[in-house]
């Protein structure tokens, strides 16, 4: 509900306020008697501070993203739902009220986590991004509801093992940190569907994680890996692997045995060659080999019934007497897009 008197008196009854992006510098204060109000959006608004809000006892989400907050107001103890995204904040009060579900604080100033936090075990997703957080305490493992983490973009240089035993599920974001290693643990997250490790420093994956079952896309690029592990192939729903600009110098054979794989992104790498085995991907559409070492290609590239794209450029094949390599010259007579 977003229409109103000036006084708010006919909003007396709302159940949600929607008054995002209006360029708000204070709330208004007809606000303070909505005492049925559920909802309250403020998205984008010019907002520097908040009085109390803990007389809206029924509030239970609150949208503060992208304001100019140097503190967080004080909430309903029944708040679920709590986004203060892309603000001033530099540290978050020692509790919240024990009934969270939904965090996101990224994009803020803050350099630590108060010990409260933990106490949140009803948290199902939390986004401390973009911040200036240099290590996560193993109390972490308290949130035994966490489906959802991102911790990317900060200046973390390890990760407790206690992450390893969260229930996540829908995304695990770890980019942009300063991780040298990715830990055996994460082979134990095997209800994960999506992590992301890319533009860290590391240089080798454990063998573990070949545990991760569920996962479906796997982004590492801007590493410094050198090879993959062979547990990869056990990776039978990966959809997608991003490994650009890393040091890869060759491919495991176990690549071929990702059978669900649709796009492979090995840009920007040292490969000198691939695996025969990479023809057995039979569901791949896009195969991005730009800026390797490749002389010659395997003849089961051809074979690769569902290649839609296959980008060469920036590699030095070798011709096959006058003309293009065979694999390349039958992947395009059946139509496939291939950029050399």
């Amino acid at each position: 509900m977003t229409g109103r008197d000036d006084d708010g008196g006919d909003l007396a009854g709302a159940r949600v306020i929607d008054l995002a992006w209006k360029e708000l510098s204070e709330l208004p204060g007809w606000i303070g008697g909505l005492t049925r109000l559920r909802e309250l959006r403020l998205d984008g608004n010019r907002l520097t501070s908040l009085p109390a809000l803990t007389g809206l006892a029924d509030l239970r989400a609150l949208h503060l993203d992208g304001n100019r907050l140097t503190a967080v107001p004080d909430c309903p103890p029944g708040l679920e739902t709590l986004f203060l995204y892309g603000n001033a904040l530099e540290a978050l009060p020692e509790r919240f009220g024990g009934r969270l579900r939904h965090l996101s604080v990224g994009g803020n100033r803050l350099t630590a986590l108060p010990a409260g936090l933990w106490d949140e075990t009803g948290l199902e997703s939390l986004n401390v991004a973009e911040n200036r957080l240099t290590e996560i305490p193993p109390a972490i493992g308290r949130l035994t509801r966490l489906r959802m983490l991102d911790l990317g973009h900060n200046q973390l240089t390890s990760l407790p093992s206690e992450l390893g035993g969260l229930p996540l599920t829908d995304y695990l974001y770890l980019s942009d940190n300063r991780l040298t290693e990715a830990p055996a643990w994460l082979g134990r997250l095997d209800r994960l569907a999506y992590l992301g490790l890319t533009d860290n420093l590391l240089t080798r994956l454990p063998e573990e994680i070949g545990g991760m079952a569920a996962l479906v896309e796997l982004r590492l690029y801007g590493n410094r890996l050198e090879e993959l592990p062979g547990s990869i192939g056990r990776l039978g729903r990966l959809r997608e692997l991003h490994l650009r600009g890393n040091r890869l110098t060759a491919l495991p054979p176990a690549i071929g045995d990702l059978a669900g794989l649709r796009h492979l992104d090995l840009r920007d790498n040292l490969l000198g060659g691939l695996p025969e085995e990479i023809g057995r991907l039979d569901r791949l559409a896009t195969l991005d080999l730009r800026n390797n070492r490749l002389r010659r290609l395997p003849d089961g590239l051809a074979a690769l019934p569902a290649l839609e794209k296959l980008d060469l450029r920036w590699n030095k094949l070798d011709a096959d007497g006058d003309g293009e390599p065979e694999p390349l010259r039958r992947l395009r007579e059946r139509g496939c897009v291939v950029l050399t």
